[in-house]
């Protein structure tokens, strides 16, 4: 099945402009948390003695805890996406091992106080009875546990969070800006008009989703983030965004494809050994891509000499691929005719007739099978290999004076 080209309508390409580059402030502000794969090794847990793997997995149950209870409180993905920001920015500046005089907060403290945090910035706030009450049921695992302020461990919880809140300020030191990478590719989507792309937009929507669960966000900027995703959309959807001036689109969107790349190979390292869901195939097989490979060879890339001329058409070479072998044909046929033509009327030569400054048609067979008149042009296919003979104007009449009913096209298809 060939790709699909993102073609944006002609109001849209009226209405867009062009991707402008982030403040430098906020550019530096987020590349403070930005760290290295060999920086993460060196979070404060691992230093304190937490192996690798194991202050993964206390950040993947963190999440999960987050996670299910945003669920039950039925909160946006966005707000779901900066509270995962909160907590893995919190645990790359504070230590989840006891020291001496030190005990540590549980990852569940950390969640529930970063999602609390986080509904508070996105403006999604909830009211307190209601999140405590969700904290508790998650805690304890029963979703239909009566929990009331005459219980102990609702006043625990809501405490709890209510003073972790001021510690968690002060350690990712007052930073709640985040810029949410859901916002930056849905504007991705209807910069190139596809934003109506149903299976495009449910790829890259999910993995936004999943990258909330691993640390992408303390390697990539959200801009990347949201570019890497549309890259794995646009790759299962089979949609390439076409050239501007000579530029790809993740270098109009400013973002570097090595990046992109990177990013993708994290996500298949993660979820390519996880059985699909339901029968669907995971976005993530066949994604994996050399970080070095050329970028010319980027499936989600239309470049501009490739660029076809419609919509409707995918790629340059087809088309004129089509009109050596409509020409051939056309010769073909009219020189079988001709010698048919001139058997049937004795020997007449009738190429004495012939108008080189017309283009070439097929005689038109009546109910009698006989023919009236038979037209040849000889064409150079070498001048022109790539421009189809055009059908004559069905109102310009025929040298004989008799008007033809049809206009018959070079393939030998009559054009309605």
């Amino acid at each position: 099945m060939p790709p699909h080209v993102a073609t944006p309508t002609p109001k849209q390409l009226a209405v867009r402009e062009r991707p402008r580059p982030p403040p430098p402030a906020v550019t530096a502000a987020e590349e403070q948390w930005v760290f290295t794969e060999e920086e993460l090794l060196q979070a404060p847990s691992i230093v304190d003695g937490m192996s690798p793997e194991e202050e993964k997995n206390v950040r993947k149950k963190g999440f999960n805890f987050l996670y299910q209870v945003a669920v039950m409180l039925k909160l946006p993905q966005t707000t779901i996406s900066t509270a995962a920001v909160f907590f893995n920015r919190f645990l790359m500046r504070q230590t989840l091992v006891a020291k001496n005089g030190f005990k540590p907060l549980h990852h569940y403290q950390i969640a529930a106080t970063c999602l609390f945090l986080a509904s508070k910035v996105e403006e999604t706030t909830r009211k307190m009875k209601e999140f405590v009450v969700a904290c508790v049921r998650v805690a304890l695992k029963d979703p239909n546990r009566l929990v009331d302020e005459q219980t102990k461990d609702f006043w625990k919880w809501r405490d709890t969070i209510l003073y972790n809140e001021d510690v968690i300020l002060e350690v990712i030191c007052f930073d709640l800006t985040v810029d949410s990478p859901y916002k930056i590719m849905y504007e991705m989507l209807k910069y190139y008009g596809v934003e109506h792309d149903k299976r495009l937009r449910n790829a890259s929507w999910a993995f936004l989703n999943d990258s909330s669960m691993t640390q992408l966000c303390l390697l990539f900027s959200s801009r990347t983030i949201a570019a890497a995703s549309l890259y794995c959309g646009a790759r299962m959807a089979e949609v390439e965004f076409p050239d501007e001036d000579g530029k790809p689109w993740w270098e109009i969107q400013l973002v570097k494809i090595r990046d992109i790349r990177r990013a993708c190979n994290i996500m298949v390292d993660i979820y390519e050994h996880v059985p699909p869901k339901d029968g669907e195939r995971s976005i993530y097989v066949g994604l994996r891509t050399p970080e070095d490979a050329d970028p010319l060879d980027a499936q989600t890339r239309l470049r501009s000499e490739q660029t076809p001329g419609s919509p409707n058409a995918v790629a340059g070479g087809i088309e004129s691929a089509m009109s050596e072998q409509s020409l051939k044909r056309g010769r073909d046929g009219s020189e079988e005719h001709a010698n048919g033509v001139s058997e049937t009327n004795n020997g007449t030569d009738n190429s004495q007739d012939q108008d080189p400054g017309r283009d070439s048609k097929r005689p038109k067979r009546e109910q009698n099978g006989a023919a009236e008149a038979a037209i040849s042009l000889s064409v150079d296919a070498s001048q022109e290999p790539a421009k189809p003979l055009q059908a004559k104007d069905a109102t310009t009449p025929p040298e004989n004076g008799t008007a033809h009913e049809d206009n018959v096209s070079e393939e030998g298809e009559v054009s309605e």
